[in-house]
């Protein structure tokens, strides 16, 4: 099957027991909010794994700032976001931080005559259209780097995430890390003043708002661009090679991941290799190091790790990257040394 049909299809909840593992004996309900660039995947993971489990997750992809919040005031079981937060952070709010699968952004064009994969950028080209310097589609930079190509006399039309977004703190990392002029102007955070193009909310918004108007661009997790019907760009990696957002290129990027860096947060942007990705990073998981509800508390965690010796086929699918099982194996060894309730150890494996 075709991944866009696998994106729209139904048939997943009825099939999901299918990919399970083992049942548990008890189940429960979990809330989590935050990140909107790994929603398609926890909520096929959450459609799956319910008749495995007896966990019903209800998670809401209302961005990285708002999971990140709610997660800090306490009032869901998990946070999720695509910016990692600091050791500094963790500490003050009293979270465990792990990754839970990694993801790939891509850039979207809605430019007449051009197709899926054909136009070329470059991340200083992005920079320099992001910063209002690029404004028309048949710019000589963009026409020279794009021979045989016809670009339109088109107003380019950027358009961002308006919401605090972990997206966009891996989009502007990005930026940031190939454009000096981004890094001192703009910089990096989960919400930045973009200097030009209009915004609009969650990865959803951003992919409606550049299939809705002409000569728009954005940026989204790659499922969207999938499940959308977007046209993607080719990108120049760091290798100087252009290259096409496909399951081998965000493998390639992903096989340098650090996991040992603290809290977790590989760092995935613009890697070496000649056919990696330059934007592929991990999004992460918030959870509390003292739950007020162990039972809760547990079932979030039985619930990724049945994700974790489950889920890789239904994440590869959607063209996320699951996880190393020596990375699962440590996420593990976290859960149990250091989220507890009256000082005992809440996952019991």
């Amino acid at each position: 099957m075709h991944r866009r049909q696998l994106l729209a299809s139904a048939s997943l909840l009825a099939a999901g027991t299918a990919f399970g593992g083992r049942a548990f004996a008890q189940g429960g309900q979990v809330t989590g909010a935050g990140a909107t660039f790994p929603n398609p995947v926890y909520q096929k993971w959450a459609e799956a794994g319910r008749g495995a489990t007896g966990i019903t997750v209800n998670y809401q992809s209302v961005g990285s700032g708002a999971g990140i919040n709610q997660i800090r005031n306490r009032t869901v079981d998990f946070g999720a976001s695509d910016a990692p937060l600091t050791p500094q952070q963790l500490t003050e709010a009293n979270l465990l931080q792990f990754p839970s699968v990694m993801g790939s952004l891509v850039a979207i064009v809605n430019i007449p005559g051009i197709e899926d994969g054909q136009l070329k950028l470059t991340g200083e080209l992005l920079a320099e259209i992001y910063l209002g310097k690029i404004t028309k589609w048949n710019d000589p930079k963009l026409v020279e780097l794009n021979r045989g190509l016809t670009l339109p006399n088109l107003a380019i039309a950027p358009a961002y995430r308006a919401d605090g977004s972990g997206t966009t703190f891996v989009w502007v990392s990005y930026l940031a890390a190939v454009s000096p002029e981004w890094k001192e102007k703009v910089g990096v955070g989960t919400s930045v003043r973009f200097p030009a193009g209009t915004g609009a909310r969650g990865n959803e918004g951003v992919a409606g708002t550049v299939k809705n108007i002409r000569g728009a661009i954005g940026y989204v997790e790659n499922a969207y661009a999938v499940s959308n019907k977007l046209v993607t760009t080719q990108l120049r990696n760091k290798a100087g090679q252009f290259v096409k957002p496909t399951h081998e290129s965000f493998i390639a990027a992903a096989q340098s991941a650090d996991w040992n860096a603290p809290g977790m947060a590989a760092s995935l942007i613009d890697q070496q290799g000649a056919t990696s990705w330059p934007i592929v990073s991990p999004t992460f998981i918030l959870l509390p190091k003292n739950p007020t509800d162990a039972e809760r508390s547990r079932n979030v965690m039985k619930f990724f790790d049945w994700a974790f010796n489950n889920g890789a086929q239904l994440a590869t699918q959607l063209d996320y990257i699951p996880l190393p099982k020596p990375v699962q194996d440590q996420i593990r060894t976290a859960w149990k040394a250091e989220v507890k309730a009256n000082g005992q150890p809440v996952w019991n494996g």
